[in-house]
């Protein structure tokens, strides 16, 4: 360092000082030859004497303005001894700098190694999981959002606990000497609270955290292995790892906006509960209703259950989306008695994220209590993928739901390709048909085989069958004959708004009408509430 400083104002490193020497030696020995050139070579060199005395000059007068040098000793001598004295004294600021993070000014990996070698204990790591897509979108924001965390993260960890940022969107905390069982619940409790709403250039954002740790040894395994180590284990529990970005994905850049607002509109009252009426051909009455979420988007509107759905299953919202609308659909059907609608089932979807939460049973009817809700005026529907996915499992739920008199129906039925050795280990009460073998029902043998099977199947397990997708009177008169007499589609109504299904379910004559009506060309005028959005 100190040479360099010497090449910078030292004599070697003046190119001008050399030309000035070698000018004058050329015109020294250009008067000696001739003499009478005196006159005009005098003159030159005096000028580029003056040229270089003022280049120098300026450039020592502005190291010793950016140095602060006072005093009377001389000036060339004087800047450069107190160059060396600056560089020398921030060498080891130097060397400390490239330990910390530039973002977080967290200490890097290299500080973390340090500490680990010294002793057992356990590594937390902590992702921030939705760096990518931000810094896709705005990579400026992406920064600000790590070193927010970076201050939660030093804040919550304490002086005991070293913090660290290990790599792009990681951070690592180090519990010296601890186990386990006591940096887990540290690490639990720093991860949610990371979690909360952040204030980006005037943005709410919420970051969603990943969270893993691993017991460390430096005496069996180097502490740059174990680093890794939690690197894979982050990357497997939650079945990715790092991978590029494409900067110019218009997608990245909805899908993370869209699921941003989803994860705000769970607590800011921007759901609704629709439904979607079940009919019965032998009453000509509304029996129930399917339980539908929407959202309206304070500035897209109505979004699609497919379009938001999905970005809750990846964000890990999908339980959390499933209990509220469970919540919802038992506090409406709660009120329908009172509004002359006694005995009618509300149904709701359950997802597969649900069924794997402990204690799923014992939310259902602390739901059901908290509503006053009988628990036969509720049903649950499950796809026959999930339900068949750990039959065991499934049925031991099964049978402590339906023992609470909550009733099971298995939707989209036929399309799983379940054994019917499976399927009798399973306690159920209802056999939904899927829309793939109602549609053209009429017209379709295909279909018409299936169909069948699966009502003469329903009947011979004692249970009901319900056709869902039905959009033509032709498809629901060829059911009826069959043995179905549950129907829900197109053709009746679509999902809608309380209010308009409350009006719907007390419109007695409309319902006759559809099925007394005769087969129609499917091109035929449905009924108004079939054209409900």
């Amino acid at each position: 360092m100190p040479r360099i400083g010497h090449r910078m104002l030292g004599g070697k490193g003046r190119p001008w000082l050399w030309l000035l020497v070698g000018a004058s030696i050329a015109i020294g020995v250009g008067i000696l030859i001739h003499p009478a050139a005196a006159a005009l070579l005098l003159p030159l060199l005096l000028a580029i004497t003056l040229l270089h005395a003022s280049a120098e000059t300026y450039w020592l007068m502005r190291l010793r303005k950016a140095f602060g040098i006072k005093g009377s000793y001389p000036l060339a001598r004087g800047i450069y001894a107190e160059a060396l004295k600056l560089i020398e004294a921030n060498r080891s600021m130097a060397q400390r700098f490239v330990q910390r993070h530039g973002v977080s000014g967290l200490p890097t990996r290299e500080k973390l190694i340090q500490a680990m070698a010294e002793g057992p204990g356990v590594l937390g790591m902590i992702e921030f999981a939705d760096f990518d897509r931000l810094s896709a979108i705005d990579p400026e924001k992406a920064d600000h959002v790590l070193a927010e965390i970076a201050r939660r993260i030093s804040r919550m960890a304490g002086p005991s606990r070293m913090a660290a940022h290990v790599d792009r969107a990681h951070f690592a905390l180090w519990f010296a000497g601890s186990s386990e069982d006591e940096a887990a619940p540290a690490l639990q409790a720093i991860a949610y609270a990371l979690q909360d709403r952040m204030l980006i250039d005037g943005e709410e954002l919420l970051p969603v955290i990943r969270l893993g740790h691993v017991a460390c040894d430096p005496d069996i395994a180097p502490a740059a292995k174990l680093i890794s180590r939690a690197f894979s284990l982050l990357a497997s529990r939650h079945g990715m790892a790092s991978g590029p970005v494409d900067q110019a994905s218009k997608a990245v850049s909805c899908d993370f906006a869209l699921e941003q607002d989803l994860r705000r509109a769970i607590t800011a009252g921007e759901f609704e509960t629709w439904f979607q009426p079940f009919l019965d051909a032998r009453t000509q009455s509304v029996c129930g209703a399917e339980a539908l979420i929407r959202w309206r988007h304070p500035v897209r509107g109505l979004v699609g259950p497919a379009e938001f759905i999905p970005l809750a299953e990846a964000a890990g919202l999908a339980a959390e989306l499933g209990t509220w609308v469970l919540d919802a659909a038992c506090r409406a059907a709660g009120n329908w008695t009172a509004m002359g609608l006694p005995g009618v089932k509300v149904a709701v979807n359950v997802s597969g994220h649900q069924l794997e939460r402990e204690g799923f049973d014992n939310l259902v009817e602390r739901t059901l209590g908290r509503h006053g809700l009988s628990a036969r005026l509720l049903e649950l529907e499950l796809t026959e993928s999930i339900a068949m996915a750990d039959s065991r499992t499934a049925a031991q739920l099964f049978e402590r739901i339906r023992a609470s008199g909550a009733a099971i129906s298995i939707d989209d039925f036929g399309t799983g390709f379940s054994s019917l050795s499976s399927l009798k280990k399973l306690s159920f009460d209802k056999l939904k048909i899927d829309r793939e073998f109602v549609t053209d029902v009429d017209s379709r043998r295909d279909c018409q085989a299936i169909c069948q099977s699966i009502i003469a199947l329903a009947r011979g397990l004692g249970i009901s069958v319900l056709a869902e997708g039905v959009e033509r009177p032709e498809e629901m008169l060829w059911l009826r004959r069959h043995g179905c007499n549950l129907f829900q589609g197109f053709y009746f109504a679509r999902p809608m708004p309380e209010a308009d299904f409350l009006a719907f379910a007390r419109s007695g004559q409309t319902i006759t009408s559809l099925f007394t009506t005769h087969a129609r060309p499917s091109s035929a005028e449905p009924n108004s509430y079939a054209r409900t959005a």
